[in-house]
């Protein structure tokens, strides 16, 4: 299967809080996009492996994303070496994406910056035809993305260019909320995080709404992109 577009998360959850409105957008406009989640998140103090798995289904199903894999790498401790790179690059070749999404550049998390040089690098080593590589038994065919965007999570890192994505907040919120172990539940008696908190789950719909505001509409996210961004002409911009 061929994507348009495939979105790297170093967790299950990272992809829908990072950029999935723009997600839900590109496959209302007949886009297939894909989802691979580099660990099972199973360091979370909330909730387990398993559970997240099932969390991860469901949200995959409310985007509408033709694949959802998990690459099953150590939450917090896999690194950006070539055997780890090596599994990135099977995903790539196997889905030939135009578009690459991954998790920011900078933030609070450790295992986020990790997972973005991660796959930031094994999108060039993928272009690549003497690394070489196999699924099934089947040697693949050198793939490179034509664009790796970064999407923003905790920090607010200012954005090298926004999308609107007014009219799919609802899509997004839904698809967070679908991990309901991991977020705000004045119910639970698990120890507190910093993304259990009312304020947190509130911040996926005002930061929307505050870039929004920048460009002149409801709700927009933000990427950051390690290339210029070159645009036609004028009249494509809004």
């Amino acid at each position: 299967m061929k994507l348009d577009i495939l979105a790297f998360g170093a967790h299950p959850d990272d992809v829908e809080l990072g950029c999935g409105a723009t997600i839900a957008k590109e496959i209302s406009l007949g886009k297939k996009v894909g989802i691979v989640d580099l660990t099972r998140g199973e360091l979370g103090t909330r909730g387990s492996a398993e559970l997240r798995d099932v969390e991860a289904a469901n949200a995959a199903n409310i985007l509408g994303v033709s694949v959802r894999e998990n690459l099953r790498f150590a939450d917090g401790f896999f690194v950006n070496d070539k055997k780890h790179q090596l599994e990135i690059i099977k995903m790539i070749r196997k889905y030939q994406p135009e578009i690459v999404l991954c998790n920011a550049i900078d933030d609070r998390h450790i295992d986020h910056p990790k997972a973005s040089s991660l796959v930031s690098d094994a999108c060039f080593l993928s272009g690549l035809i003497k690394v070489e590589t196999e699924i099934d038994g089947k040697l693949q065919e050198k793939w490179r993305p034509k664009q790796v965007y970064h999407y923003i999570q905790w920090k607010n890192i200012e954005p090298d260019f926004v999308i609107n994505v007014t009219g799919f907040m609802d899509v997004k919120e839904k698809s967070v909320l679908a991990y309901s172990s991991q977020f705000y539940d004045p119910k639970s008696n698990e120890p507190e995080t910093p993304i259990t908190s009312k304020n947190f789950t509130d911040s996926i719909n005002y930061r929307a709404r505050d870039l929004g505001r920048l460009i002149g509409v409801d709700y927009a996210e933000g990427f950051t992109t390690e290339r210029y961004v070159a645009i036609e002409n004028f009249s494509k911009l809004i």
